[in-house]
């Protein structure tokens, strides 16, 4: 198929899968999602393919979803509603949220799915829904210098793909998304979240090395190991955590904080609405609805 946001290259038994959007640092547009499915499928199709890497052109890995397109224009997010852009009246459809959001971490899960073991090379950034796109691969090789999180756990924004979590255990994973706070790849190794860090200058070696000592297996040896590692988490209710998690990242960006956050993005521009999302102060205390409010004791 014709990729628009991603290149997809075969060498050998290695397939290259590349996010192509390096002037937005490989945030994620519309059609990414889909084109990322589509490339693992056909490396899965490919009878020559032993192992899938994915990384991304220019200096980021991916910085998440393409909110300086989506966050500053008015009205609703593309996407969270069906058939509905900017300036549409109509109330927030959660069930319709959760369908577009739901398919975009399905497609995200494909890497996860994928019959042949996938790995990361993250040179820079991967952040937001970049993390998540990283963080489905089997692998995943980091930078030294390059940082990951997922800063919109501060605000407007749930991991849908959960695998915070799955990678971290309970108290790490809370100790990330509680702070929305970017850790470099030292770091990230060094909490369990990614394999190994390596300084920036030896990071294509390493990838290749690793690619090269995977693509040496059978295919049906590749596959088996990794159905029966995956089953153990799909045990653990992996499936229903990311709906969980796909559900409350719709209510995330329609809360009356969330809501404050897309006026400031439309007001001052997605990057100082971050500065401001970020800076550590309380975040919208104004907007926030006082708990007794919720429970009918004014």
């Amino acid at each position: 198929m014709s990729y628009r946001a991603i290149t997809y290259a075969v060498d050998g038994r290695i397939a290259t899968i590349t996010l192509n959007r390096p002037g937005r640092m490989n945030a994620i547009s519309l059609e990414m999602p889909g084109e990322i499915a589509a490339a693992v499928e056909a490396a899965n199709s490919d009878d020559g393919v032993h192992v899938i890497v994915l990384t991304g052109a220019g200096e980021g890995f991916c910085s998440g979803y393409d909110l300086v397109e989506f966050a500053e224009k008015p009205g609703e997010q593309p996407g969270s509603q069906l058939g509905a852009g900017g300036g549409d009246a109509r109330p927030w459809d959660p069930m319709a949220d959760f369908f577009g959001m739901y398919g975009f971490t399905q497609q995200f899960m494909s890497l996860w799915r994928s019959f042949k073991p996938t790995i990361a090379r993250v040179h820079g950034p991967a952040v937001a829904g970049g993390s998540d796109i990283a963080l489905c691969c089997d692998l995943v090789v980091m930078a030294e210098e390059a940082v990951i999180g997922y800063p919109p756990a501060r605000v407007w924004g749930c991991p849908t793909t959960a695998m915070w979590v799955y990678r971290l255990g309970a108290e790490r994973a809370k100790r990330m998304l509680f702070t929305g706070d970017l850790v470099d790849g030292r770091e990230a190794a060094r909490l369990g979240l990614v394999l190994e860090a390596v300084p920036r200058a030896n990071l294509d070696a390493r990838v290749a090395a690793l690619a090269a000592r995977i693509a040496s297996v059978p295919k049906n040896q590749l596959m088996m190991q990794k159905m029966m590692v995956n089953q153990a988490y799909d045990a653990m209710g992996l499936a229903n955590t990311q709906r969980f998690a796909t559900l409350f990242d719709g209510i995330t960006r329609h809360s009356p904080e969330g809501l404050w956050f897309k006026q400031r993005a439309e007001e001052v521009g997605f990057r100082q609405a971050v500065r401001e999302r970020d800076s550590g102060e309380p975040i919208a205390s104004e907007a926030s609805r006082p708990l007794a409010d919720w429970r009918g004791n004014k």
